[in-house]
């Protein structure tokens, strides 16, 4: 069965946005009238903001010349019109624009209306978004964090993809999607039947979602699928969301050493192919911003004002292969990061004023995740499973650990998914392996809409301590679907007067499961 998604009027975009309530669906008169107009086909996005700029985001059904303004005021009294942008077949009808020149900490409104140019005297209906900046002097700030979505067989059902809908309730200023932002390898069917005589339907389905993407074109759609539903549209709205990438986004497991020489599934067999095709979808369906020295390139700083910058890590893309992740020295073949972004990363750390220093990480670092969970072998993530000194993918993380301390670099916490489950971790030098390091926090959230799984086993090198965990039971099994609950995201505050920052792990019917609150180090 095949959806097409609805034309959303702007009433109907502005009353989804402030009730996120069921995007309204426009009579059949409308249809007739409006046949022959540019259309937009999955709403809006924004990401990667700033206190003076953000991206912004749209699509539309054909190509177009779409006109930019935006307003400080929802009225759009005195908007700024920018140059149109062009949509066109090449980006698949996307089409975004960095807003530059913003003023601080202000809630910005931006709306689109796209002309046909094949009669550019027909226009649409005007679709509109907001976000607000972030600002240059202290004040409360509250983001969420999570990720996994549409895996494992899960797809929009009719409830739709609710964890959306509950992290929408709590106004975050931005969500970090930590990655597996797409499931490109993870085909849908329209129907999973449980033992117990129950079934999940996969109400809305597209060809694309259907078989593993292998094209360009069916990168793209899985992309497209996930702003089919209702609840994700409403967050892109409102909310922007910064993303990163992992392994779904391409292939599970993807390494440039990947092999799909006996993976009957892909005609396409070359890992490079499929990666460079994903990386373009990636970069054309969010509003992740481009770097002009590396187009293609995920990892970048965001600061987010004088209490938060945000470190977004890449550990898909440098990579060597998911090997035993047990070599002695710290070489190319065992590294994770990759010595650009670790440089780079140290180098960011050490320049930060802010309070807080997040390092948003798409694995977490003391779980182990084996490359083949049958026969417990190859690593995915940095723990090899050994527990003992630092070796592999491990040595990488010993030297930005050490440096870390010795720099004097304080109040660094981790955010990370993956594992499709929550947890918080405490890092302890004093339980550790490698002990050359100052102690530290790791959150995990997910899955967004996906499986849910775990938990898995930590390995003791970095001396990682479960102070929480919420995943499937043995009773309950694995893969567990999102009609079981257990679906999680982060909620993390940060105080404007004490900088205190406090987290708080959520489940999909906002139940607050656990939190903690950390006092800042003041610098000397």
């Amino acid at each position: 069965m095949t959806y097409r998604l609805p034309t959303i009027s702007r009433r109907g975009l502005l009353a989804g946005t402030a009730g996120l309530a069921a995007s309204t669906v426009l009579p059949m008169p409308f249809y007739a009238r409006a046949a022959n107009r540019p259309a937009f086909t999955h709403g809006v996005q924004s990401g990667d903001v700033d206190s003076t700029s953000g991206m912004i985001w749209t699509r539309v059904d054909r190509p177009s010349r779409i006109q930019v303004e935006y307003s400080t005021v929802e009225s759009f009294k005195n908007a700024v019109k920018l140059p149109p942008m062009t949509a066109l077949p090449e980006s698949d009808l996307a089409a975004k624009m960095l807003l530059e020149n913003l003023p601080s900490d202000q809630e910005i409104f931006y709306r689109f209306v796209a002309a046909d140019l094949a009669d550019i005297n027909v226009t649409s209906e005007p679709v509109v978004g907001r976000f607000r900046t972030a600002p240059t002097s202290k004040r409360n700030i509250r983001f969420a964090w999570s990720g996994d979505t549409a895996g494992q067989g899960w797809g929009i059902d009719e409830v739709g993809m609710k964890t959306y809908a509950t992290m929408a309730k709590h106004q975050p200023d931005f969500f970090i999607h930590s990655g597996d932002t797409i499931y490109a390898d993870g085909p849908l069917v329209e129907q999973v039947d449980f033992k117990d005589g129950s079934k999940w339907v996969n109400k809305v389905l597209v060809p694309e979602k259907m078989k593993v993407a292998e094209t360009l074109a069916e990168y793209r759609g899985q992309w497209k699928y996930n702003m089919m539903d209702e609840h994700v549209r409403a967050l892109n709205a409102v909310c922007p969301t910064f993303f990163q990438w992992d392994d779904h986004e391409v292939v599970n497991n993807w390494s440039d050493s990947k092999d799909l020489s006996k993976d009957d599934r892909y005609t396409e067999k070359s890992v490079h192919m499929l990666s460079a095709r994903a990386a373009r979808a990636f970069h054309e369906m969010t509003p992740i911003r481009y770097t002009p020295a590396e187009p293609g390139r995920v990892y970048r700083k965001i600061a987010y004002g004088p209490l938060v910058d945000v470190f977004f890590v890449d550990l898909r893309s440098y990579r060597g292969p998911n090997d035993d992740n047990k070599q002695p020295e710290l070489s190319e073949k065992s590294r994770i990061f990759g010595l650009e972004q670790v440089n780079w990363l140290k180098r960011e750390l050490a320049n930060s004023r802010a309070t807080w220093k997040i390092i948003a990480c798409d694995m977490p670092i003391g779980l182990i995740v084996w490359d083949n969970y049958k026969e417990m072998k190859g690593s995915e993530a940095v723990a090899n499973g050994d527990n003992g000194p630092a070796s592999g993918r491990e040595l990488e993380v010993t030297d930005l650990l050490r440096y870390i301390k010795n720099a004097g670099i304080t109040n660094t916490v981790w955010l990370t998914a993956d594992v499709h489950y929550t947890a918080a971790h405490y890092y302890d030098p004093s339980k550790a392996q490698f002990q050359d390091f100052a102690p530290f926090w790791e959150f995990v959230s997910g899955p967004l809409h996906a499986g849910t799984f775990g938990p898995n086993d930590l390995d003791m090198t970095f001396g990682p301590e479960v102070k929480f965990v919420a995943a499937p039971s043995k009773e309950q099994g694995q893969n567990l679907p999102p009609s079981a609950g257990l679906q999680f995201f982060g909620l993390v505050d940060i105080d404007g007067s004490t900088e205190q920052l406090t987290v708080r792990l959520m489940n999909r019917d906002d139940q607050e499961l656990w939190k903690v609150t950390l006092d800042p180090t003041r610098q000397a």
